[in-house]
């Protein structure tokens, strides 16, 4: 599926978005090799904005740069997994404990308008991609409410590299086989908030960690499965696919 062209050639913001998107969104997907000439010419734009927003992507991890070789989409290891989440975990904690203290009744209805959202079945993939979105507002809420921008910007990273694993362990359109996960994290979501409710830190910190946790062994657990799988080998051979 190409890109569709920018309205605006104004801003490397603007390409810099659009190529962002087509990352998290799987349209690019992890080891894909990006060429400047046809990403410009399918976002109707020059090569200066096409740069300076492939650098940005390169800075957040999204993309890695060979001089050798060329751009690609990046990948993310097992172990880079582990990592990123125990910086997620330590990150929320830090959250739940300036949240606590700042949570108003408008935030904790926002928060339950969400979990009726998450409380959707997933049948479809337009259903997959609803719940994600709302997922991750429900996270960017908590740490709007902890009031912190400086968490906020680390967390957007985080996510990113998060999704750049999702995409590689994704588990295609088997909706049936996400409904015991997606139920365990409406508990686990739910729980969050009653916490978060009751102005308690530590229950907070713990439904947290709790949440983090079980979330760090399931993509674990289909990344590994994904690189053993035959369709690794799919995902290598786009190293060589024009963009």
């Amino acid at each position: 599926m190409p890109l569709a062209p920018l309205r605006k050639k104004r801003a490397t913001d603007e390409v810099y978005e659009a190529l962002r998107n087509a990352i998290l969104t799987r349209l690019f997907l992890p080891g894909q090799r990006l060429l400047s000439d046809d990403l410009a010419h399918q976002l109707g734009v020059s090569l200066t904005p096409i740069r300076h927003a492939l650098s940005q992507l390169a800075v957040e991890g999204l993309i890695e740069v060979h001089p050798r070789s060329g751009t690609y989409v990046a990948s993310m290891s097992p172990d880079e997994v582990v990592e990123t989440f125990e910086i997620r975990a330590a990150l929320e904690a830090l959250a739940a404990t300036r949240a606590v203290k700042r949570v108003t009744d408008e935030d904790l209805a926002q928060l339950d308008a969400l979990l009726h959202r998450l409380a959707a079945p997933v049948r479809t993939e337009e259903d997959r991609k609803s719940h994600e979105s709302a997922n991750l507002e429900f996270h960017r809420r908590l740490l709007e409410i902890a009031g912190s921008k400086k968490l906020l910007e680390i967390y957007e990273s985080l996510h990113a590299h998060i999704q750049i694993a999702r995409i590689h362990a994704s588990e295609g359109t088997n909706f049936a086989a996400l409904k015991p996960r997606l139920e365990q994290e409406q508990r686990e979501h739910e729980a969050i908030v009653s916490a978060l409710r009751q102005r308690s830190a530590t229950k907070l910190q713990t439904a947290l960690r709790d949440h983090i946790g079980r979330a760090e062994e399931s993509l674990l657990a289909a990344l590994r499965h994904s690189l053993e799988g035959p369709t690794h080998q799919e995902a290598k051979h786009k190293k060589s696919q024009r963009v």
